[in-house]
């Protein structure tokens, strides 16, 4: 019997674990091995790791966590979750079971990519999610984003500010109000409405975009919100609820809608970066530390 499990053992994870080894808890940490930004090459826009490889900052982060003698961490895939506050037991896919009073989920989210050729290859290194990420290595570049809707409007006032090189592709008819696109076209925005049928590329490095029609766009980098679902399973399956865009609804304490049971991490929100995980695994921990500490 653990004091907590912590179900994921990135950054969010790993932030927790550090909050509660030094808070003197019996933790352990279960994680895959397998985190959503595996194919990155640089975290960016994390103060003093500015640049470093994320896999650099996670072997860090757990070798330092590692030295506090209440953390326990294994590598398994966690495959279900049942029990209540105080009593919880999590299966995992070696066959093995372990049990605690509470639970952390930092178990992040699965991209569910576009089958598109050229896609997946590029995807966290010249196909990416976020600006402020990744967005200042592409100042001034010819850029393009694969949204639509209100989201293609949105998407494209913001890239813009690291850009005027600027190329929306609907891959389809677009749906993009009158009034928006007058406005993206007072911005020299281009809306490009066939659909994209290859991405061309070396070793990750887009060099164009390929148009059912034949026609290709050269880019050096492409913006894409792809849709996802949660990396652990064991969440849904224990009840937590999740918000309208999917991620696990918490609170401003970290606690989700099941007692005893806290969420950290880019599994609680659309804002996914190191720091930010970091930031919401200190805190995570934290809480369910306290939590302890006024049930005992």
């Amino acid at each position: 019997m653990y004091e907590i499990i912590i179900v994921g053992g990135s950054y969010a994870g790993l932030s927790a674990a550090m909050a509660l080894g030094r808070s003197r808890r019996n933790v352990l940490v279960i994680d895959s091995g397998k985190p959503c930004n595996a194919s990155a090459i640089q975290s960016h826009n994390f103060l003093t790791q500015d640049g470093e490889s994320p896999t650099v900052i996670a072997s860090v982060g757990k070798a330092q966590v590692l030295a506090y003698p209440t953390i326990t961490f294994i590598e398994d895939l966690v495959v279900s979750t049942t029990g209540e506050d105080g009593n919880f037991q999590i299966g995992c896919a070696s066959g093995k079971s372990y049990f605690s009073k509470k639970l952390i989920f930092a178990a992040g989210v699965k991209d569910l990519l576009p089958v598109t050729p050229g896609f997946k290859e590029c995807w966290g290194k010249s196909i990416i999610h976020c600006p402020y990420c990744h967005g200042y290595e592409y100042v001034d570049q010819p850029t393009g984003i694969l949204a639509n809707g209100e989201v293609a409007f949105s998407f494209g006032q913001l890239i813009h500010n690291w850009t005027n090189k600027l190329t929306i592709f609907t891959n389809g008819p677009s749906l993009i109000n009158k009034e928006n696109t007058l406005k993206l076209g007072s911005l020299s925005v281009s809306i490009v409405t066939d659909e994209i049928v290859k991405f061309d590329h070396e070793d990750g490095h887009l060099n164009r975009v390929l148009l059912n029609n034949g026609i290709s766009y050269s880019l050096n980098t492409f913006y894409a919100r792809v849709p996802f679902e949660q990396h652990c399973s064991g969440i849904l399956e224990i009840g937590c609820k999740l918000t309208d865009e999917g991620f696990v609804q918490v609170d401003e304490l970290s606690k989700t809608n099941i007692p005893g049971i806290y969420a950290a991490g880019d599994c609680t929100t659309l804002f996914r970066s190191l720091a930010g995980a970091v930031a919401s695994g200190s805190k995570a921990g934290a809480m369910v530390n306290h939590e302890i500490i006024v049930q005992s």
